[in-house]
């Protein structure tokens, strides 16, 4: 199989750092170090990857930049949470002290406005990552497809990775079909084909999901992301990579290395072989 860059996981560490969000009910582990994500790697074809941190404190950061340091060829894209008088909010800080291991920023807004109107110094954040040849990733529902085109055409040099499809759990609808084509004609705009099997056996929403996006985007504007540990849930590592090597059916070798690989390398600048 082509070498796996894997695009969407997390680490954390709930008794060292707060992670709002985190409770029991979740049904996920308290603590996720890189030791617990190099044994769900063990025996698959993933060469490097990209962690995406869990919360949004200075501390937080600094603590998965040090965990990712062990993880050979990855990178880390740190939470956006915004900061008056720094562009990169308030984790930025940790961008210097990364040694180059900060890929970019990410902007969780499923509860913003549509328009993304309600983000603070969204502007200046897509102006910062541009001009320091970092990434943007945006976690949204998908109705606020129409303001990431939007972003984009503002900031034609800003990359712009969109986290599960734009749609996650969510059933897909033909407004998000049109909306995820409307991104076609914006080349700076990928997606995670990540986060969206709900049950061990969703092999059918997978294909019709990666039908759609294929069909919208091309193959070469989507990436493979895991969304590990969130999708130990649902069903374990090596299974998720064979649902969506089914999902994906036979693409041809350029096609299989762009969805697997290139487009993560290419996106983030990390190793995928």
């Amino acid at each position: 199989m082509t070498p796996i860059v894997d695009a969407h996981v997390h680490l954390w560490d709930v008794e060292r750092m707060s992670i709002p969000w985190f409770r029991d009910g979740l049904r996920l582990p308290r603590s996720v170090t890189a030791s617990e994500l190099r044994g769900a790697l063990a025996g698959t074809d993933v060469r490097s990857v990209l962690a995406v941190q869990a919360a949004d404190t200075l501390g937080e950061a600094r603590w998965l930049l040090s965990e990712v340091s062990s993880l050979p060829a990855s990178r880390v894209v740190l939470q956006y949470e915004p900061h008056d008088q720094e562009w990169s909010g308030a984790t930025g800080a940790a961008i210097e002290e990364s040694g180059g291991r900060v890929a970019g920023m990410r902007v969780a807004a499923p509860a913003a406005r549509a328009d993304l109107a309600d983000v603070p110094h969204l502007e200046r954040l897509a102006e910062g990552l541009a001009e320091t040849g970092r990434v943007m990733e945006v976690l949204i529902r998908a109705e606020q497809l129409p303001a990431v085109r939007g972003l984009a055409e503002r900031h034609p040099s800003l990359a712009i990775v969109v986290c599960h499809l734009g749609l996650g759990m969510a059933e897909p609808t033909r407004r998000w079909r049109d909306d995820l084509r409307s991104l076609v004609d914006v080349p700076a705009v990928v997606a995670k084909f990540s986060g969206v099997a709900r049950t061990p056996g969703d092999g059918r929403r997978l294909r019709s999901l990666f039908a759609d996006a294929e069909a919208a985007v091309g193959v070469d504007r989507l990436m493979f992301g895991s969304d590990w540990p969130m999708s130990s849930r649902v069903l374990p590592y090596r299974d998720l990579i064979r649902l969506t090597a089914e999902a994906v059916g036979e693409l041809d070798a350029v096609g299989a290395r762009a969805f697997w690989s290139g487009t993560a390398a290419r996106t983030y600048s990390l190793a995928s072989s």
